[in-house]
């Protein structure tokens, strides 16, 4: 009978193993012939090993069995009515018994030491079920994941797992400094000056505004975008709040609702980069003259005055 039901598992495991057919999968994973081999001859010599040790402990069954017909033998049938007659522990309580090996508490001085602190003796008890219990269980778990890791190579090792932890914290930085990049306004943009930025802010430009303001920002509909004359002021922070707003009297439409605060941002600082660019076929100034100079002017100034104030206190 035990030997029909191994059979039957055996060709369930077979059937299991034949739904997927061999090719398809060998063209997923280019070693899975050579996994598929492996693991047929590690599930062989488990199959071996198990049925091994189960025939260990039918030896053992067996040996014990003849251990207590001898003993019957030299006691007399006094002591097997004896034993059939007493009554049997449950299976939990003796188990119990075993993983704890519980000493009465007449006992108790058999296992007690000969020190004591304050008044207080200590008994030379089993350690608990619980913790002995803890201990088997990550014997256990070291071989599962020794074999898992390391034998059957399915698992990461630590450097492939430290590898993909920086690939998804660098996604992590990348979506907050995305986030960071949209709270931009016209309070506190910056020009840009990386160039990948700056590429980015020429492809929305050429995408949006090289049909009024021309390729080159020589301009065309709109104003010139490459001479120091503006008409909304030529500051980082002008030209953002115009992209952002627009001038809808004079045909140009707010931007807000069409593209990110990081994508506005990036377009302003390409069209910065267009200053004294001199294209060809400028369209003529308009505007007020924006006089840049005079920023840069008055933080020379307020340098020159810390230097002097460095001086002074020296």
């Amino acid at each position: 009978m035990k030997n029909k039901i191994s059979i039957s598992i055996l060709s369930a495991l077979l059937v299991l193993l034949g739904q997927v057919p061999l090719s398809a999968q060998a063209t997923v994973d280019p070693n899975f012939y050579d996994r598929f081999l492996a693991n047929g001859l590690l599930l062989f010599a488990g199959l071996v090993i198990l049925g091994a040790v189960l025939a260990i402990f039918r030896l053992l069954n067996v040996v014990v069995q003849m251990q207590q017909i001898q003993i019957y033998q030299e006691k007399g049938i006094e002591a097997y009515v004896k034993k059939v007659k007493e009554p049997k522990e449950p299976l939990w309580r003796r188990l119990y018994k075993r993983w704890t090996n519980v000493v009465p508490i007449e006992k108790e001085e058999d296992i007690m030491f000969d020190h004591s602190f304050d008044g207080i003796r200590e008994l030379d008890n089993s350690l608990p079920p619980w913790w002995v219990a803890m201990f088997y269980m990550t014997i256990v778990i070291g071989v599962v994941y020794f074999g898992y890791h390391h034998v059957l190579g399915y698992g990461q090792s630590t450097a492939e797992r430290y590898e993909a932890q920086m690939e998804r914290a660098e996604e992590q930085v990348q979506a907050y400094l995305a986030s960071q990049a949209n709270l931009v306004d016209e309070t506190n943009v910056a020009p840009l000056e990386d160039e990948g930025q700056l590429a980015l802010g020429k492809s929305i430009y050429d995408a949006n505004c090289l049909a009024c303001h021309g390729a080159f920002g020589e301009g065309g509909v709109g104003p010139n975008l490459t001479d120091a004359y503006w008409i909304h002021g030529g500051s980082i922070k002008d030209v953002f709040s115009t992209i952002k707003y627009g001038v809808p009297e004079k045909g140009m439409i707010a931007w807000q609702s069409q593209l990110r605060a990081s994508e506005m941002q990036q377009v302003a600082s390409y069209i910065m980069t267009m200053q004294g660019t001199n294209p060809p076929n400028a369209k003529e100034p308009q505007g007020e003259l924006f006089e840049a100079e005079s920023v840069i002017e008055a933080a020379d100034t307020s340098a020159e005055n810390t230097v002097i104030g460095m001086l002074e206190k020296e």
